[in-house]
């Protein structure tokens, strides 16, 4: 089972997937922490024509210390509720997501 601070994070093929609740048109772009079993993230840009989707991919990008490249929504394209999944060492990146918090 996993820690209650890293509940959105589990294990993927290529390094982990994350469970995210999107808030877009905020006044700024950041991590808010987590909301039930997911990670908050708002983001200034509107929903409209992916744009939030593409913002929520910079802030996962630089958390976590990788290229935009690496981070890859998974599900959710329309919805507030999606999964992105982060290329690279599972432990590394788990290890990462538990310093979000």
């Amino acid at each position: 089972m996993s820690e209650p601070h890293t509940v959105f994070v589990e294990p993927a093929e290529a390094g982990v997937r994350l469970r995210v609740k999107a808030v877009p048109g905020a006044s700024r772009d950041a991590i808010a922490g987590v909301l039930g079993d997911r990670l908050k993230i708002r983001v200034s840009a509107p929903p409209e024509g992916g744009r939030a989707n593409d913002a929520i991919r910079r802030v996962l990008a630089k958390a976590f210390g990788v290229a935009r490249s690496e981070v890859e929504l998974d599900s959710g394209a329309t919805s507030r509720d999606k999964a992105f999944v982060i290329v690279g060492d599972p432990a590394d990146l788990a290890s990462r997501a538990a310093s979000l918090t």
